[in-house]
């Protein structure tokens, strides 16, 4: 499987087309904290990735009761 294909439901064809925009604007929308990256090969768009960071607030502290 390619991870085009995986990551985004993109085909590398019709990863030129301006799909890729959309997906981008979905990807950065529904995310918190975290990356978005857009792979380009020979001026195309044929991968997005993204990295997702889970923000947690000080669990030790709050676990043990230590401020």
């Amino acid at each position: 499987m390619k991870s085009t294909e995986q990551q985004t439901g993109l085909e590398p064809a019709n990863a030129g087309s301006g799909l890729w925009v959309e997906t981008v604007r979905q990807q950065v929308g529904s995310l918190s904290f975290g990356v978005v990256q857009i792979v380009v090969h020979e001026g195309r768009v044929v991968q997005i990735e993204r990295t997702e960071k889970v923000r947690l607030t000080n669990p030790v502290a709050a676990s043990s009761g230590i401020r």
